[in-house]
């Protein structure tokens, strides 16, 4: 049982990293839309936890130890297998940049410090977490993420409470709100595989993937409403903030400030340290060549990070969900694990 709750607290601290914990995501990818974006969010959860389970048994049936070894069940030729790898580890590494840059934005927003010096505090904390390989991912991930989950629904608990039906503005409908639902699952899904591959080795009974899959399920889409009610308190045009939860945050509930300031740390923190661990997996044959792309991975961030979260959010994701759409029909058409 304990397994089956570490496994499970690794994958939402995969899932609630920068962009989800300071509203961007949820903004950018189902609030926009209107009140379809909570239709929005329960098709997304519901699709990735159905392909979790489904990617998880694949995993753990085939014993696979790499995503070079996943893509080899469903792609034959080589090349393409080495082209798609090459580019699942671009995201990973995209995603860990944007998991640095948001902990600089968030220091730079609302302590007032470079967000350079911010940027540098998670490098040097991921590093410490890296050298102890999964065993120290699955460590922090079991004290940190069922904090978060805990802060996050009181907070939002308190928030609908507070709430003036009258007062609500929800934008317009708008077209788009489905395919951005899939959009959303597909990179979650392609960033997750490597995770759920390191995992592996963890599972001791085939029967807990569902109930992984399905508890999963159930918090993503508890926390994820959360956020989007959070930006129904917004009183300024939210497409202008980098991180509208934590001013809506500030504005209304500042009981909560100091609450929050730790939700969107610990949260970049886990997510930067579980898809860490999936890049420097997937890209490493040895303990020298670890070495090698951890160092690497932790220089080049500090560098990259500048270029914005926001952007790096906005630019990122949207272009790797529409690539993983492929890996989600793949997944689903797959029938080698069917009893």
């Amino acid at each position: 049982m304990r397994e089956t709750i570490s496994i499970i607290l690794v994958i939402i601290g995969a899932l609630i990293g920068a962009g989800f914990a300071s509203g961007q995501e949820i903004y950018s990818f189902f609030y926009c839309y209107g009140i379809q974006g909570l239709f929005g969010i329960i098709v997304t959860c519901c699709l990735l936890s159905f392909l979790i389970f489904k990617s998880f048994r694949i995993i753990y049936v085939n014993k696979i130890d790499s995503y070079e070894e996943f893509l080899r069940l469903f792609i034959k030729n080589e090349k393409i297998i080495k082209i798609i790898n090459i580019i699942l580890n671009i995201l990973l590494l995209a995603s860990f940049y944007i998991m640095i840059a948001g902990f600089g934005a968030y220091f730079e927003q609302e302590i007032e410090i470079n967000k350079i010096i911010g940027s540098l505090i998670l490098v040097i904390l991921c590093f410490l977490v890296f050298l102890t390989n999964v065993n120290g991912v699955l460590r922090v991930s079991e004290y940190i993420v069922p904090i978060l989950i805990v802060s996050v629904i009181t907070i939002g608990i308190n928030n609908i409470l507070s709430i003036n039906i009258g007062e609500i503005q929800i934008p317009e409908i708008k077209q788009g709100w489905l395919l951005s639902a899939i959009i959303y699952c597909s990179y979650n899904l392609i960033l997750l595989i490597p995770v759920l591959i390191s995992l592996r080795k963890h599972i001791s009974k085939e029967k807990n993937i569902k109930y992984i899959a399905i508890i999963s399920n159930v918090i993503m889409i508890i926390l994820s409403s959360m956020i989007y009610m959070l930006l129904v308190k917004s009183d300024v045009e939210i497409s202008t903030l980098e991180m509208p939860a934590v001013y809506i945050i500030r504005k209304f509930f500042a009981k909560f400030k100091n609450i929050y300031a730790f939700i969107i740390l610990s949260s970049i923190f886990t997510t930067a340290i579980s898809i860490g661990i999936g890049f420097l997996q997937n890209v490493s044959k040895n303990k020298k060549s670890y070495t090698q792309f951890l160092l690497f991975m932790c220089i080049t961030s500090l560098i990259i990070s500048n270029f914005g979260f926001s952007k790096l959010v906005n630019f990122a994701y949207p272009f790797f969900g529409y690539l993983g759409i492929i890996q989600i029909l793949a997944i689903i058409s797959d029938n080698s694990t069917l009893y």
